[in-house]
């Protein structure tokens, strides 16, 4: 038996051990990507899955931009990203990709610098800065707005920056209850969930879920993600949070569970075929996608496509 299968067996009978319940859903594989990469920005316009960025052995820079059409079946190389970048804060919106802030390939800074990518014209072009540097953070689109949460610089961060694309400017919201990185931030009915992640670093791995009204601005707690996690994938999926992967000292995690926002209760689904961390998850349809990340803590790269489908 290879160790691929004999580590995703060992992973679904210890779910079922720790649930009483059949994993729900099913990975397989889809069409590798040309490079292979980890620390990747992932987001998607329409059919189309966009990897933007990260750590790529071999390859010239950091500023790679990858795109996977879901009908082909098939990635193209677009326009890259203007200077090289890996831990960046990514988001769709509105038929373009946002990207923030990141650690820059050069010296390994964090950076405030923030592009638009349009893929109708396959072209980036900057946009207001962060108020502040920051790479490891999180993003997702609420009402209209890119929120930017937690994040490094020299140490995990409380931030929390809305962005408006409609005027190009920032505002300053309630911080963070607790400083991490490497998170999971996603919206989902009217609200912005900040799951996981870390404080410095994966020795000090979190399980908080972090639930923030925008009404009040204000922050209360969810129930905890069930596996404390940082480096994970993380998508909204059928109005479920699938928080995907992620990675600690002692290697990386198939660890695949779902959130129900309105029951406030976490369900094991199927595991990842391998550990991953430093990537991104896409829906697109009923299907989700996650492309490339690390198959070992810290610096590791690779080139598969996961795909899940099929969750009751």
């Amino acid at each position: 038996m290879n160790l691929r299968r004999a580590a995703t067996i060992g992973v679904l009978f210890a779910g079922c051990l720790g649930t009483g319940n059949a994993a729900q859903g099913r990975w397989s594989d889809g069409v590798p990507l040309n490079i292979a990469r980890s620390e990747v920005a992932v987001a998607a316009v329409g059919e189309t899955i966009y990897v933007i960025g990260g750590f790529a052995r071999g390859a010239a820079g950091q500023a790679i931009n990858e795109a996977y059409d879901v009908a082909a079946k098939r990635w193209s190389t677009r326009a890259p990203l203007p200077q090289g970048l890996n831990h960046i804060a990514a988001a769709a919106f509105d038929g373009k990709v946002y990207a923030f802030g990141g650690f820059s390939a050069r010296d390994g800074r964090a950076v405030a610098d923030a592009y638009v990518y349009d893929p109708a014209a396959d072209k980036w072009r900057a946009i207001a800065p962060l108020p502040s540097a920051r790479g490891a953070a999180g993003a997702a689109v609420l009402d209209d707005k890119i929120h930017i949460v937690g994040g490094n610089r020299k140490g995990s961060l409380t931030a929390h920056d809305v962005y408006d694309p409609r005027t190009n400017a920032w505002k300053s919201l309630a911080p963070l209850p607790q400083r991490r990185d490497h998170l999971a931030v996603v919206a989902a009915g009217g609200k912005l969930y900040a799951i996981g992640g870390r404080v410095d670093d994966f020795n000090h791995n979190v399980s908080r879920n972090d639930v923030y009204d925008q009404r009040r601005d204000a922050w209360s707690s969810g129930a905890p993600l069930l596996t404390a996690r940082s480096g994970v994938a993380v998508a909204l999926n059928d109005g479920r949070i699938d928080v995907i992967g992620g990675e600690h000292a002692a290697g990386t995690f198939t660890e695949n569970e779902s959130y129900d926002p309105r029951a406030n209760t976490w369900t094991e689904e199927a595991p990842l075929p391998e550990g991953r961390h430093g990537t991104g998850a896409a829906v697109v349809g009923d299907t989700l996608y996650l492309p490339a990340g690390g198959p070992s803590p810290g610096g590791s790269e690779s080139n598969t496509l996961f795909i899940f489908t099929e969750r009751r």
